[in-house]
């Protein structure tokens, strides 16, 4: 059943205690689906660069939270902004960057960043100043 981007449910997102601090741990979504503005099928690869502080994420429960989208209609803005704010909120890192590349639709390609280093979402730009893209 087809939901809009108001029923992702954040609660699926679970974390561990965070056994070490001081290292990144990067994770990837090769296969990432959902359904894009027009209610057609849409596709991406999810990055995810996590620096944990008391927590760290549970692999299952993102998977989990992952695969809901299947059924989420939702912009590429929309649910970049639900995604970054729901990890923020579940996991309280120390840095956490997210990097979604949507695969071509008619001939364009996008990708869209989130960091929490980045001054407007709270951080100090401390890394962001020295960040090469």
């Amino acid at each position: 059943m087809k939901k809009l981007w108001k029923h992702i449910d954040g609660s699926l997102l679970k974390s561990l205690p965070n056994a070490a601090q001081g290292y990144e741990q990067k994770i990837r979504v090769p296969e990432f689906t959902f359904l894009g503005a027009a209610q057609q099928p849409d596709f991406g690869v999810i990055t995810i660069w996590f620096y944990g502080k008391d927590k760290t994420i549970e692999l299952k429960s993102l998977k989990e939270y992952i695969y809901q989208y299947r059924d989420i209609i939702v912009s590429y803005e929309r649910l970049m902004d639900v995604m970054y704010k729901q990890m923020m909120e579940v996991y309280e890192p120390e840095r956490i960057r997210i990097e979604i590349e949507f695969m071509p639709r008619g001939g364009i390609s996008s990708k869209m960043t989130a960091d929490s280093d980045w001054g407007h979402l709270g951080g100090s730009d401390k890394v962001w100043q020295h960040h090469n893209d």
